[in-house]
């Protein structure tokens, strides 16, 4: 029987990060936005109290893409979000499984955020992070890493939000995992990064050695097709293989548009060394299109969806469609990704093949990026986007005790570069080993006295700011 826990307090607190170039996806240009970190206290039965922690970028225009909405309204949606699922968790009575509780809430919240006109998938973000803290402190008070807590489904991770599974299928599944010592590198070129020369794509102070790579997309055939062919003639000059993946942030307003993109691919000779190195295309539809639109021909290509992950039935609708795959991502929900991870492993019993990918929004050096990366090992990820080194100075402005007390717990994971610290990339992996302290992935928390309360938005404004 897993234990079994209540939720004693959450608290909300962020952090300013700047970027040192600009990251441009889809029609968003990122060069600084807040990090959040929250700090949850559960009481576990029979066992007393623990604290837990996580953290993720409050990413603007990316849960939300509503052009009628400016970047930093869609941050206060995440931060209503949270708060929203703040509320909703804290009035859980009683004890229940850290999933159970996640399954208590999770309806109410969708359902709350749409009446303040936030979309499904920013309302997901306030839980995703809340869950992953309180997984943190069970684990700490179980004196658990999160690999073996998680094998043992420590977290009660059934079907009860999942009806085309059964609770069998995700233990089992569960049973399964294990710890993947190395996970490779995905290295991101957005759409405003340098291609040629030094610092470009193959430059290996910039890449890290990474053997995969992905690519931004901008929806325009021309454009797409042209920047493609530039970064093909580098890749292609690498001394060692490599594969490429394609990301379009819903940029291509329809199939026509696709299909044009995909017949180049096939038939475009100077394509070739993107073409014939590519595992699959990344949510090439706005969400709402995609649900519409079967890609019948198309399918062959390995299409997955990201941001049209916003429900738990969003992998099967998408499967209906065409679509092989689905992103994995902690701040959309990790119980979300195991059972995503548990669909694609029972449907590729079949003559289909199915996978869940590591995709990232900025993960930053610390508890979002280790917590990310663990989620990814656990559940079969051998290779996930990693940009949050690219885009960021190592640990930006975090107080040098954090980083100096994340270093000592993961050497591994970590490295000390002059004055600053970083991720340390091996041969373009990162190792996992590290890990394994008790704990969700982390073997020290933030230094709580140098982060600043969470910003407080503004209730019920949201949907009066769209009409």
């Amino acid at each position: 029987m897993p234990p079994r826990v209540a939720v004693r307090d959450i608290e909300f607190f962020e952090r300013p990060v700047r970027f040192v170039r600009p990251f441009r996806f889809g029609a968003v240009v990122i060069n600084a936005t807040p990090q959040l970190f929250v700090r949850a206290e559960i009481e576990v039965e029979g066992r007393g109290t623990s604290v837990g922690a996580s953290a993720e970028l409050l990413v603007p225009k990316w849960f939300d893409k509503r052009p009628q909405l400016s970047p930093e309204q869609t941050v206060a949606e995440l931060r209503r979000s949270l708060e929203i699922a703040r509320d909703l968790y804290l009035d859980v009575q009683g004890f229940q499984t850290a999933f159970g509780l996640h399954a208590r809430c999770i309806a109410a919240q969708v359902a709350a955020c749409a009446r303040e006109d936030i979309p499904a998938l920013a309302a997901a973000y306030g839980p995703a992070e809340i869950d992953k803290a309180i997984l943190d402190a069970l684990l700490r008070c179980w004196d658990a890493n999160f690999f073996d807590g998680m094998a043992a489904n420590i977290a009660g991770v059934d079907a009860s939000l999942t009806p085309d599974l059964r609770h069998e299928d995700i233990a089992q599944f569960l049973a399964r995992c294990w710890r993947l010592e190395r996970v490779a590198v995905r290295h991101t070129v957005g759409l405003d990064d340098k291609i040629d020369g030094e610092g470009g794509v193959t430059d290996a102070t910039q890449n890290a050695g990474a053997r995969y790579f992905k690519l931004k997309l901008n929806g325009d055939v021309e454009h797409d097709v042209s920047r493609l062919i530039r970064i093909g003639r580098d890749l292609a000059r690498l001394p060692h293989n490599y594969r490429v993946t394609l990301d379009a942030n819903e940029q291509y307003a329809d199939l026509v548009a696709l299909r044009a993109l995909i017949d180049r691919l096939d038939h475009d000779r100077a394509l070739a060394p993107i073409a014939t190195r590519l595992l699959y295309i990344e949510q090439p539809m706005p969400r709402d299109i995609t649900g519409q639109s079967p890609l019948g021909a198309l399918a062959g290509r390995n299409f997955i969806i990201d941001e049209a992950d916003d429900s738990y039935n969003a992998f099967p609708l998408a499967r209906a469609l065409g679509y092989h795959g689905v992103s994995s991502k902690s701040c959309k929900g990790i119980y979300k990704s195991v059972v995503n991870a548990t669909r694609a492993a029972k449907w590729s019993a079949g003559a289909e093949k199915f996978f869940i990918t590591g995709e990232d929004l900025t993960c930053q050096a610390g508890l979002s990026v280790q917590q990310d990366l663990a989620l990814g090992a656990l559940i079969g990820i051998s290779h996930a986007e990693r940009n949050g080194h690219h885009y960021v100075d190592g640990f930006g402005d975090a107080p040098s005790a954090e980083a100096e007390a994340l270093l000592s717990g993961h050497p591994d994971l970590y490295v000390r570069d002059g004055n600053s610290i970083r991720l340390a990339i091996h041969q373009g992996d990162l190792l996992t080993g590290s890990l394994t302290a008790p704990g969700f992935a982390s073997a020290a928390h933030p230094v709580w006295s140098a982060l600043s309360p969470l910003q407080k938005p503004q209730a019920k404004i949201l949907k009066e700011q769209v009409i």
